[in-house]
Protein backbone atom coordinates (compact mmCIF):
# COMPACT_ATOMS: atom_id res chain seq x y z
CA UNK A 1 0.00 0.00 0.00
CA UNK A 2 1.05 3.62 -0.51
CA UNK A 3 0.46 7.03 0.95
CA UNK A 4 -1.35 9.03 -1.76
CA UNK A 5 -1.38 12.70 -2.56
CA UNK A 6 -4.35 13.80 -0.40
CA UNK A 7 -6.17 15.85 -3.02
CA UNK A 8 -5.73 14.95 -6.70
CA UNK A 9 -5.69 17.93 -9.05
CA UNK A 10 -7.34 18.33 -12.42
CA UNK A 11 -4.76 18.46 -15.23
CA UNK A 12 -5.00 21.07 -18.01
CA UNK A 13 -7.46 20.24 -20.81
CA UNK A 14 -6.74 19.93 -24.53
CA UNK A 15 -8.31 22.16 -27.17
CA UNK A 16 -9.48 21.27 -30.68
CA UNK A 17 -6.44 21.01 -32.92
CA UNK A 18 -4.22 19.55 -30.19
CA UNK A 19 -2.36 16.26 -30.39
CA UNK A 20 -3.57 13.45 -28.09
CA UNK A 21 -1.90 10.13 -27.38
CA UNK A 22 -3.70 6.84 -28.11
CA UNK A 23 -2.12 4.02 -26.12
CA UNK A 24 -2.82 0.38 -25.28
CA UNK A 25 -1.55 -0.22 -21.73
CA UNK A 26 -3.93 -3.17 -21.37
CA UNK A 27 -3.94 -5.04 -24.69
CA UNK A 28 -3.03 -4.15 -28.27
CA UNK A 29 -6.43 -5.22 -29.60
CA UNK A 30 -6.35 -2.70 -32.47
CA UNK A 31 -4.07 -5.24 -34.17
CA UNK A 32 -6.84 -7.85 -34.09
CA UNK A 33 -9.84 -5.54 -34.61
CA UNK A 34 -8.78 -2.55 -36.72
CA UNK A 35 -12.32 -1.50 -37.77
CA UNK A 36 -13.56 -0.03 -34.46
CA UNK A 37 -10.10 1.41 -33.80
CA UNK A 38 -9.88 3.21 -37.14
CA UNK A 39 -13.46 4.43 -36.75
CA UNK A 40 -12.62 5.80 -33.32
CA UNK A 41 -9.54 7.60 -34.64
CA UNK A 42 -11.60 9.07 -37.47
CA UNK A 43 -14.13 10.47 -35.02
CA UNK A 44 -11.37 11.89 -32.84
CA UNK A 45 -10.18 13.81 -35.87
CA UNK A 46 -13.45 14.81 -37.50
CA UNK A 47 -15.90 15.18 -34.61
CA UNK A 48 -13.54 16.36 -31.87
CA UNK A 49 -10.88 18.08 -33.96
CA UNK A 50 -8.02 16.28 -32.23
CA UNK A 51 -4.87 14.77 -33.75
CA UNK A 52 -4.30 11.19 -32.50
CA UNK A 53 -0.71 10.05 -31.98
CA UNK A 54 0.08 6.32 -31.80
CA UNK A 55 2.95 4.54 -30.06
CA UNK A 56 4.90 1.29 -30.62
CA UNK A 57 2.50 -0.87 -28.56
CA UNK A 58 -0.76 0.81 -29.58
CA UNK A 59 -1.52 -1.75 -32.30
CA UNK A 60 0.63 -4.64 -31.12
CA UNK A 61 -0.44 -7.70 -29.16
CA UNK A 62 1.95 -9.57 -26.87
CA UNK A 63 3.99 -6.58 -25.73
CA UNK A 64 5.78 -6.57 -22.40
CA UNK A 65 4.60 -4.57 -19.41
CA UNK A 66 7.74 -2.42 -19.63
CA UNK A 67 7.11 -1.62 -23.30
CA UNK A 68 3.61 -0.45 -22.44
CA UNK A 69 4.90 1.59 -19.52
CA UNK A 70 7.46 3.18 -21.84
CA UNK A 71 4.67 4.29 -24.15
CA UNK A 72 2.79 5.85 -21.25
CA UNK A 73 5.95 7.70 -20.21
CA UNK A 74 6.51 8.95 -23.75
CA UNK A 75 2.92 10.16 -24.02
CA UNK A 76 2.96 12.02 -20.71
CA UNK A 77 6.43 13.48 -21.20
CA UNK A 78 5.74 14.91 -24.68
CA UNK A 79 4.79 18.58 -24.21
CA UNK A 80 2.91 18.60 -27.52
CA UNK A 81 0.55 15.82 -26.36
CA UNK A 82 -2.32 17.30 -24.34
CA UNK A 83 -4.30 14.21 -23.30
CA UNK A 84 -3.92 10.41 -23.22
CA UNK A 85 -6.69 8.09 -24.43
CA UNK A 86 -6.64 4.30 -24.29
CA UNK A 87 -7.65 2.07 -27.18
CA UNK A 88 -9.42 -0.47 -24.95
CA UNK A 89 -8.87 -2.47 -21.77
CA UNK A 90 -7.24 -5.86 -21.22
CA UNK A 91 -6.52 -8.13 -18.26
CA UNK A 92 -2.88 -7.78 -17.17
CA UNK A 93 -2.37 -4.04 -16.80
CA UNK A 94 -1.58 -4.58 -13.12
CA UNK A 95 1.81 -5.89 -14.31
CA UNK A 96 2.54 -2.51 -15.91
CA UNK A 97 2.28 -0.58 -12.63
CA UNK A 98 5.71 -1.55 -11.22
CA UNK A 99 7.38 -0.06 -14.30
CA UNK A 100 5.67 3.34 -14.05
CA UNK A 101 7.64 6.40 -12.99
CA UNK A 102 5.46 8.28 -10.52
CA UNK A 103 7.60 11.39 -10.53
CA UNK A 104 7.58 11.62 -14.34
CA UNK A 105 3.80 11.40 -14.40
CA UNK A 106 3.40 13.86 -11.54
CA UNK A 107 5.63 16.36 -13.33
CA UNK A 108 3.60 16.06 -16.56
CA UNK A 109 -0.08 15.81 -15.57
CA UNK A 110 -2.51 15.13 -18.41
CA UNK A 111 -6.10 13.91 -18.71
CA UNK A 112 -6.11 10.12 -19.02
CA UNK A 113 -9.19 8.33 -20.36
CA UNK A 114 -9.89 4.62 -19.92
CA UNK A 115 -11.98 2.02 -18.14
CA UNK A 116 -12.06 -1.71 -17.40
CA UNK A 117 -8.42 -2.85 -17.01
CA UNK A 118 -7.42 0.82 -17.16
CA UNK A 119 -8.75 1.08 -13.61
CA UNK A 120 -5.16 0.13 -12.70
CA UNK A 121 -3.62 3.25 -14.25
CA UNK A 122 -6.51 5.44 -13.09
CA UNK A 123 -5.91 4.36 -9.47
CA UNK A 124 -2.18 4.89 -9.93
CA UNK A 125 -2.69 8.40 -11.30
CA UNK A 126 -5.12 9.26 -8.51
CA UNK A 127 -2.49 8.28 -5.94
CA UNK A 128 0.04 10.34 -7.89
CA UNK A 129 -2.16 13.43 -7.52
CA UNK A 130 -3.79 13.45 -10.97
CA UNK A 131 -7.54 13.31 -11.62
CA UNK A 132 -8.28 10.80 -14.39
CA UNK A 133 -11.39 9.96 -16.40
CA UNK A 134 -13.20 6.63 -16.33
CA UNK A 135 -14.59 6.15 -19.84
CA UNK A 136 -13.90 7.34 -23.36
CA UNK A 137 -11.94 4.45 -24.86
CA UNK A 138 -11.29 4.68 -28.60
CA UNK A 139 -12.63 1.28 -29.67
CA UNK A 140 -15.79 1.10 -27.55
CA UNK A 141 -17.00 4.67 -27.02
CA UNK A 142 -15.59 6.39 -30.11
CA UNK A 143 -15.63 3.31 -32.36
CA UNK A 144 -19.26 2.41 -31.77
CA UNK A 145 -21.00 1.09 -34.92
CA UNK A 146 -23.42 3.44 -36.65
CA UNK A 147 -22.66 6.58 -34.69
CA UNK A 148 -21.56 7.54 -31.23
CA UNK A 149 -24.40 7.43 -28.73
CA UNK A 150 -25.38 11.09 -28.10
CA UNK A 151 -25.07 10.70 -24.31
CA UNK A 152 -21.56 9.26 -24.75
CA UNK A 153 -20.48 11.90 -27.27
CA UNK A 154 -21.71 14.82 -25.15
CA UNK A 155 -20.16 13.54 -21.93
CA UNK A 156 -16.81 12.81 -23.60
CA UNK A 157 -16.75 16.24 -25.23
CA UNK A 158 -17.41 17.93 -21.90
CA UNK A 159 -14.78 15.84 -20.12
CA UNK A 160 -12.18 16.50 -22.82
CA UNK A 161 -12.62 20.22 -23.32
CA UNK A 162 -14.39 21.79 -20.33
CA UNK A 163 -13.78 22.27 -16.63
CA UNK A 164 -16.57 22.45 -14.10
CA UNK A 165 -19.87 20.78 -13.26
CA UNK A 166 -21.65 18.46 -15.69
CA UNK A 167 -24.99 16.89 -14.81
CA UNK A 168 -25.40 13.23 -15.69
CA UNK A 169 -28.76 11.99 -16.88
CA UNK A 170 -30.08 8.47 -17.35
CA UNK A 171 -30.19 7.01 -20.84
CA UNK A 172 -33.60 6.86 -22.47
CA UNK A 173 -32.45 3.78 -24.40
CA UNK A 174 -29.42 1.50 -24.02
CA UNK A 175 -27.71 -1.36 -25.79
CA UNK A 176 -26.38 -4.48 -24.08
CA UNK A 177 -25.87 -6.85 -27.03
CA UNK A 178 -22.48 -6.90 -28.72
CA UNK A 179 -21.85 -7.81 -32.31
CA UNK A 180 -18.74 -9.38 -33.79
CA UNK A 181 -16.09 -6.75 -34.57
CA UNK A 182 -14.59 -9.10 -37.17
CA UNK A 183 -17.81 -8.96 -39.21
CA UNK A 184 -17.99 -5.87 -41.50
CA UNK A 185 -21.79 -6.00 -41.27
CA UNK A 186 -21.50 -5.02 -37.61
CA UNK A 187 -20.50 -1.49 -38.62
CA UNK A 188 -23.20 -1.01 -41.25
CA UNK A 189 -26.04 -0.34 -38.82
CA UNK A 190 -26.90 1.13 -35.45
CA UNK A 191 -26.74 -1.35 -32.52
CA UNK A 192 -30.12 -2.54 -31.21
CA UNK A 193 -31.41 -0.79 -28.09
CA UNK A 194 -34.13 -1.11 -25.48
CA UNK A 195 -35.85 1.50 -23.29
CA UNK A 196 -34.03 2.48 -20.13
CA UNK A 197 -35.79 2.42 -16.77
CA UNK A 198 -33.86 5.27 -15.15
CA UNK A 199 -31.86 5.12 -11.95
CA UNK A 200 -32.91 3.40 -8.74
CA UNK A 201 -32.10 5.21 -5.48
CA UNK A 202 -31.56 3.85 -1.96
CA UNK A 203 -31.20 6.12 1.12
CA UNK A 204 -31.89 9.13 -1.07
CA UNK A 205 -32.64 11.53 1.78
CA UNK A 206 -29.37 13.45 1.69
CA UNK A 207 -26.85 15.26 -0.50
CA UNK A 208 -23.34 13.80 -0.76
CA UNK A 209 -20.44 15.62 -2.38
CA UNK A 210 -16.97 14.16 -2.33
CA UNK A 211 -14.00 12.77 -4.18
CA UNK A 212 -14.53 9.70 -6.33
CA UNK A 213 -12.73 6.36 -6.35
CA UNK A 214 -13.49 2.91 -7.76
CA UNK A 215 -13.82 1.60 -11.30
CA UNK A 216 -14.20 -1.94 -12.57
CA UNK A 217 -15.04 -4.16 -9.59
CA UNK A 218 -12.97 -7.10 -10.80
CA UNK A 219 -9.87 -4.88 -11.16
CA UNK A 220 -10.43 -3.33 -7.73
CA UNK A 221 -10.49 -6.86 -6.33
CA UNK A 222 -7.19 -7.66 -8.03
CA UNK A 223 -5.57 -4.47 -6.74
CA UNK A 224 -6.65 -5.37 -3.22
CA UNK A 225 -5.25 -8.89 -3.57
CA UNK A 226 -1.93 -7.56 -4.88
CA UNK A 227 -1.90 -4.78 -2.27
CA UNK A 228 -1.43 -2.13 -4.94
CA UNK A 229 -2.67 1.47 -5.12
CA UNK A 230 -4.84 1.29 -2.00
CA UNK A 231 -3.95 4.13 0.39
CA UNK A 232 -2.66 3.23 3.82
CA UNK A 233 -4.81 5.92 5.38
CA UNK A 234 -8.37 4.97 4.43
CA UNK A 235 -9.65 8.23 5.93
CA UNK A 236 -8.88 9.88 2.57
CA UNK A 237 -12.09 8.20 1.37
CA UNK A 238 -14.27 9.60 4.18
CA UNK A 239 -17.39 11.20 2.76
CA UNK A 240 -16.39 10.26 -0.77
CA UNK A 241 -18.30 8.70 -3.65
CA UNK A 242 -17.48 5.12 -4.62
CA UNK A 243 -18.36 4.07 -8.16
CA UNK A 244 -18.26 0.46 -9.32
CA UNK A 245 -19.21 -1.52 -12.41
CA UNK A 246 -18.65 -5.03 -13.74
CA UNK A 247 -17.22 -6.27 -17.01
CA UNK A 248 -18.37 -8.37 -19.97
CA UNK A 249 -17.07 -11.43 -18.12
CA UNK A 250 -20.34 -11.27 -16.17
CA UNK A 251 -19.16 -12.13 -12.64
CA UNK A 252 -21.80 -13.96 -10.62
CA UNK A 253 -23.79 -12.23 -7.94
CA UNK A 254 -21.97 -14.28 -5.34
CA UNK A 255 -18.60 -13.16 -6.71
CA UNK A 256 -19.74 -9.54 -6.60
CA UNK A 257 -20.90 -9.98 -3.01
CA UNK A 258 -17.65 -11.62 -1.93
CA UNK A 259 -15.53 -8.85 -3.43
CA UNK A 260 -17.66 -6.21 -1.71
CA UNK A 261 -17.59 -8.21 1.51
CA UNK A 262 -13.80 -8.21 1.45
CA UNK A 263 -13.82 -4.48 0.78
CA UNK A 264 -16.09 -4.15 3.79
CA UNK A 265 -13.82 -6.27 5.97
CA UNK A 266 -10.92 -4.08 4.83
CA UNK A 267 -12.83 -1.08 6.18
CA UNK A 268 -13.34 0.50 2.77
CA UNK A 269 -17.10 0.53 2.26
CA UNK A 270 -17.98 2.38 5.45
CA UNK A 271 -15.72 5.26 4.44
CA UNK A 272 -17.85 6.28 1.45
CA UNK A 273 -21.09 8.21 1.82
CA UNK A 274 -22.45 7.24 -1.59
CA UNK A 275 -22.11 4.42 -4.11
CA UNK A 276 -22.84 4.70 -7.83
CA UNK A 277 -23.18 1.34 -9.56
CA UNK A 278 -22.99 1.05 -13.31
CA UNK A 279 -25.71 -0.72 -15.24
CA UNK A 280 -24.39 -4.29 -15.28
CA UNK A 281 -23.40 -5.90 -18.52
CA UNK A 282 -25.78 -8.86 -18.85
CA UNK A 283 -24.91 -10.24 -22.30
CA UNK A 284 -21.68 -11.27 -24.00
CA UNK A 285 -20.62 -13.19 -27.08
CA UNK A 286 -19.66 -16.05 -24.76
CA UNK A 287 -22.90 -15.82 -22.77
CA UNK A 288 -25.71 -14.60 -25.04
CA UNK A 289 -28.37 -14.43 -22.33
CA UNK A 290 -32.04 -14.28 -23.21
CA UNK A 291 -33.94 -11.20 -21.97
CA UNK A 292 -35.24 -13.25 -19.05
CA UNK A 293 -31.77 -14.54 -18.16
CA UNK A 294 -30.36 -11.03 -18.44
CA UNK A 295 -33.01 -9.67 -16.10
CA UNK A 296 -32.29 -12.40 -13.55
CA UNK A 297 -28.57 -11.69 -13.75
CA UNK A 298 -29.06 -7.93 -13.19
CA UNK A 299 -31.43 -8.58 -10.27
CA UNK A 300 -28.93 -10.97 -8.71
CA UNK A 301 -26.14 -8.44 -8.93
CA UNK A 302 -28.30 -5.71 -7.40
CA UNK A 303 -29.21 -7.96 -4.48
CA UNK A 304 -25.53 -8.81 -3.97
CA UNK A 305 -24.65 -5.12 -3.76
CA UNK A 306 -27.52 -4.41 -1.36
CA UNK A 307 -26.59 -7.37 0.84
CA UNK A 308 -23.02 -6.15 1.21
CA UNK A 309 -23.94 -2.51 1.74
CA UNK A 310 -26.60 -3.36 4.35
CA UNK A 311 -23.86 -5.09 6.33
CA UNK A 312 -20.95 -2.68 5.93
CA UNK A 313 -22.41 0.72 4.97
CA UNK A 314 -26.14 0.66 5.70
CA UNK A 315 -26.54 4.44 5.63
CA UNK A 316 -24.78 5.09 2.32
CA UNK A 317 -26.77 6.53 -0.57
CA UNK A 318 -26.82 4.07 -3.48
CA UNK A 319 -27.73 4.75 -7.10
CA UNK A 320 -28.20 1.75 -9.40
CA UNK A 321 -27.95 1.57 -13.20
CA UNK A 322 -25.86 4.66 -13.81
CA UNK A 323 -24.61 4.67 -17.42
CA UNK A 324 -20.95 4.17 -16.60
CA UNK A 325 -18.51 1.41 -17.47
CA UNK A 326 -19.26 -1.52 -19.77
CA UNK A 327 -22.49 -0.10 -21.10
CA UNK A 328 -23.79 1.81 -24.12
CA UNK A 329 -24.27 4.76 -23.84
CA UNK A 330 -21.38 5.43 -21.51
CA UNK A 331 -20.79 8.59 -19.51
CA UNK A 332 -17.36 9.70 -18.34
CA UNK A 333 -16.77 9.78 -14.58
CA UNK A 334 -13.87 11.70 -13.02
CA UNK A 335 -11.51 9.46 -11.03
CA UNK A 336 -10.34 11.32 -7.97
CA UNK A 337 -12.52 14.26 -8.97
CA UNK A 338 -15.64 15.65 -7.35
CA UNK A 339 -19.08 14.06 -7.66
CA UNK A 340 -22.29 15.46 -6.12
CA UNK A 341 -25.09 13.00 -5.44
CA UNK A 342 -28.30 14.86 -4.62
CA UNK A 343 -30.77 12.30 -3.30
CA UNK A 344 -33.81 14.56 -2.72
CA UNK A 345 -33.50 16.04 -6.21
CA UNK A 346 -32.45 12.71 -7.80
CA UNK A 347 -29.52 14.40 -9.53
CA UNK A 348 -25.87 13.40 -10.08
CA UNK A 349 -23.37 16.09 -11.02
CA UNK A 350 -19.73 15.37 -11.80
CA UNK A 351 -16.95 17.92 -12.02
CA UNK A 352 -14.76 17.60 -15.09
Amino acid sequence: MITPTPTPSYPPKPSPGDRVAVVSPGAGLPELFPRPFELGLERLREEYGLVPVEYPTTRKMGTTPKERADDLHAAFADPDVKAVLTSIGGDDQITVLPFLDRELLRANPKPFFGLSDNTNVLAYLCNTGIVGYHGGTVMTALGRPGAMAPLTADSLRAALFTSGPYELRPAERFNDIDRDWADPATFAAEPPSVPGAGWTWVNADRVVEGRSWGGCLEIIGWLLMADREVPRDLSVFDGGVLFLETSEELPSGEEVFRTLRNMGERGLLRRFSALLTGRPKTWSLDRPNSPQEAARYAAGQREAVLRAMRTYAPDATIVFDVDLGHTDPQVVVPYGGVIRVDGPARRITVTY
